[in-house]
């Protein structure tokens, strides 16, 4: 009886920290997103319109709403730049605030490992003050 309550206890312990860590790797570019307050140095459309346009009709590709994205940070005045498939960078000029969250690839994906992607609008002002 002794054994079995020490071997539910150690599953137990072995369970939750099995989830612990499965919710840190999905979770992985939420909890070490970077909320960047600055000034937009660049916004790049990166595939033309008519370069991707569908034959068969279909939905256009996501590639066609790709952005490059440069943010100067307010704080440190290192410009953080960022890939995106969000529509309402195509609205944004180059001079205007913006408060962008980036959210970076995780370690593990060797390539991109250091960069960021999904780069989301918070707030867009006309200046920074």
């Amino acid at each position: 009886m002794k054994n079995l309550k020490i071997w539910f206890r150690n599953t137990a312990i072995f369970v939750f920290i099995f989830i612990l860590v499965s919710l840190y790797l999905v979770y992985f570019p939420y909890i070490h997103q970077r909320h960047v307050v600055g000034q937009v140095k660049g916004v790049k459309q990166i595939f033309e319109a008519a370069a991707i346009v569908p034959t068969t009709g279909g939905e256009p590709s996501s590639k066609i709403y790709s952005f490059a994205v440069a943010v100067e940070d307010s704080k440190s005045s290192e410009i953080v730049t960022g890939s995106t498939e969000d529509r309402q960078w195509g609205v944004v000029k180059e001079g205007q605030c913006v408060e962008a969250i980036f959210f970076p690839y995780p370690p593990w994906n060797l390539q991109k490992a250091g960069t960021y992607y999904n780069v989301r609008i918070k707030k867009l002002f006309e200046r920074c003050q």
